[in-house]
C-alpha cells in the first residue's frame, strides 16, 4: 500500500466511504495526477506541486481545496484562474476555490462537473 492508501485504511471519518469515491473520480481525471498525504489529508499532484486537497475537518461533510501549493506566488492574480462553467465552485480567492460534499448522491450526481473542474484547474493552474 502507498501512504495514502495507509492513511485511507486507517481513515475514521462518517463519511469515509464518500472520501474514497471523490479520490477514484479525481485520479482517475488525469493519469499523470500523483499523490500524497499534505496537511494531515489527502493532497492530489501536478509536477510535484500540490494542486488538490481533502479537507477532512468538520462533521457531516468534508471539503476539497483547489489551490496553486503551499508557497505563496509573488503574484496577485487580478481575476480567477478561469470561469466555473459548472457554478459548483466557492472561491475563497482567485487562485483558491473549495468544494464541500455532504453525500455520496450529491458526489455521483456531480461526478462530470466534479471532473470538469479538475481538469480545469490542473490546466490552469
Amino acid at each position: 500500500m502507498n501512504p495514502v492508501e495507509t492513511f485511507l485504511s486507517e481513515l475514521h471519518h462518517p463519511l469515509k466511504r464518500e472520501i474514497l469515491e471523490l479520490r477514484k473520480i479525481i485520479l482517475s481525471s488525469n493519469p499523470q495526477l500523483t499523490e500524497r498525504i499534505k496537511w494531515n489529508a489527502p493532497s492530489f499532484c501536478k509536477n510535484g506541486d500540490d494542486r488538490i486537497t481533502f479537507q477532512l475537518h468538520g462533521t457531516g461533510f468534508f471539503r476539497v481545496i483547489f489551490h496553486c501549493g503551499a508557497k505563496k506566488k509573488d503574484n496577485t492574480l487580478q481575476n480567477r484562474l478561469f470561469k466555473d462553467p459548472t457554478g459548483l465552485l466557492e472561491w475563497a480567492a482567485n487562485d483558491k476555490a473549495i468544494l464541500k460534499f455532504t453525500n455520496l448522491e450529491q458526489i455521483q450526481k456531480e461526478k462530470d462537473q466534479v471532473l470538469q473542474i479538475v481538469k480545469l484547474w490542473l490546466e490552469h493552474s
